[in-house]
């Protein structure tokens, strides 16, 4: 290491950083929002109540009935009982656990599907967040990658800034474009630096027994459900008789289930619903604390006797789902969630800046021509800096826009989402750098800008009916527009050339690795 070890250290996390950043700003925009997943389902669903009461009980046979009829047959069942933010019942049914899957809502009065216009919600920047809109498998294996490659430009990145506090409280933005960009990473990283470490090491806990199944493989080589069962994660499954049988109504179940455990019931899992030894498990909300457990009551659904429970795990497992509560943050009330997403959205800029400050430390010097490489990079930012905020706002435009009765509805609002990123990810190879930034920014601007002038015109009595459900969301997209319309009005400004290597400043390692 000719360099020496701090310059080692921010080579590797200037180029660690670069690597895996694009993804890193999609994870963090979308992991963010996250922390108001069911607030955006709310909104995409004006449709429905909030605040319905129904009885748990009543909801859960309305579903079963729902779904003998769909698949009597099937492998397995899963109802999800109505909750206050979102007032349906969610019924999930499939055949094998290879798949197909299929899913529906269902009215909790009714039991018919509901009117409720077709989204995903929430729950695809959810998953998104650490699938990629990808397969399962392919996404959270690249996510897991990305988050592992975050920790080694973090601790790197650590070492390299001896002055990483004082250099905080400093911020340059006049000295020059370098300086400014290398400030306001240090200031949106630091600031945010424990929260960074941590979401970052617990999503690669959360996902840890798939990118390390050795241990349970080899300790339990008849499969991992045992390992679960014996955790205290999960009630032990029951084998097919292979005979016909007739399931028990669900209420009575859920009825014994509460007088068990003084949580609320979330949802009900029926294993071979049409066997004699069908199963049903009561699954519950997650008790206070940062454990991310969920007591569970089984039952022989054949007869309704209680057949076992789960929810009291072990030290080690209990230490493993705390990481899992941490990174989810479903314990938080109000004021901690929002700490945690202006936290996320520090962790948004600390990418964003990083990946701008890299193009910028090698601009070229006056009278020479950037490198491929060089205009590939910046494109790339741009596409995803600006393009990022672009297919969010056109994924809530879309839910209000598409006809309602349209096939594939929610499938259509997650192109929507796609083709607009894909959009401004091609302006960037096709139009100068400066005119690509101004005008993707400008464009996520006008278009976050306009969701709540659609919202009132397509919504107008609901929204005046609702209050602050649907005004709250629309002032959080008017603060959006308006902190990306500063953007655009900021960027694509001309920026001055780094000074030669024989200039009388001194720069700093992180910088001399920047511009190596």
């Amino acid at each position: 290491m000719r360099q020496g070890f701090r310059q080692s250290m921010a080579w590797l996390h200037a180029w660690s950083g670069l690597v895996v950043g694009w993804v890193l700003f999609a994870v963090f925009v979308t992991g963010t929002a996250s922390y108001y997943r069911s607030d955006i389902s709310a909104w995409m669903r004006p449709e429905l109540r909030q605040g319905v009461e129904t009885d748990a009980g009543r909801a859960a046979d309305l579903g079963a009935a729902f779904l003998t009829e769909k698949m009597p047959d099937a492998a397995g069942w899963y109802i999800e009982l109505p909750k206050p933010e979102d007032p349906v019942i969610g019924v999930y049914w499939w055949k094998s656990l290879d798949g197909p899957f299929h899913d529906a809502r269902l009215d909790p009065l009714t039991g018919r599907p509901e009117s409720a216009r077709a989204t995903k919600g929430g729950d695809f920047l959810y998953r998104f967040h650490f699938e990629l809109g990808m397969p399962p498998l392919w996404g959270r294996w690249i996510v897991g990658i990305c988050a592992a490659i975050m920790l080694v430009a973090l601790v790197s990145g650590i070492v390299t800034h001896r002055r990483i506090f004082a250099d905080f409280f400093t911020f340059r933005r006049n000295r020059s474009a370098q300086r400014g960009w290398l400030d306001a990473h240090n200031v949106a990283g630091v600031l945010a630096l424990p929260f960074h470490l941590m979401i970052a090491y617990t999503g690669l806990v959360t996902l840890a027994p798939m990118y390390m199944p050795w241990g349970v493989q080899a300790a339990y080589p008849d499969g991992a459900l045992t390992f679960f069962t014996e955790a205290g994660l999960a009630t032990p499954m029951a084998a097919p008789a292979g005979r016909p049988g007739t399931l028990m109504p669900l209420a009575p179940m859920v009825a014994q289930a509460r007088a068990r455990i003084p949580e609320t019931p979330e949802g009900l899992g029926v294993q071979n619903p049409g066997d004699a030894a069908a199963r049903v498990v009561v699954f519950f909300e997650e008790p206070k604390g940062l454990a991310h457990l969920h007591p569970q009551v089984a039952f022989d659904g054949g007869t309704g006797a209680v057949a076992g429970t789960a929810g009291t795990a072990l030290p080690v497992t209990h230490a493993s789902t705390a990481f899992v509560g941490l990174h989810e943050a479903h314990f938080a009330g109000p004021a901690l969630r929002a700490l945690f997403f202006l936290c996320g959205v520090l962790g948004t800029a600390t990418v964003a800046t990083g990946l701008v400050l890299w193009s910028v430390a090698r601009l070229p010097k006056a009278g020479e021509r950037a490198g491929f490489g060089l205009r590939l990079v910046r494109a790339l930012n741009v596409g995803t800096v600006a393009g990022m905020p672009v297919g969010l706002a056109a994924y809530f435009l879309a839910n209000r826009l598409l006809p309602l009765d349209l096939a594939e509805r929610a499938a259509w609002e997650m192109r929507a989402f796609f083709a607009a990123w894909l959009l401004v990810a091609l302006a960037a190879l096709l139009r100068p750098h400066a005119a690509a930034w101004r005008e993707g920014l400008w464009f996520a601007a006008l278009l976050f800008l306009a969701i709540p002038v659609v919202d009132a015109l397509t919504l107008g009595e609901a929204v005046l009916a609702e209050g602050a459900r649907f005004l709250g969301f629309d002032a959080a997209m008017i603060v959006v527009g308006l902190v990306l319309a500063f953007a655009a009005g900021r960027a694509g400004r001309r920026v001055s050339a780094p000074r030669a290597s024989g200039g009388a400043r001194r720069i700093g390692p992180g910088e001399e690795a920047l511009r190596a």
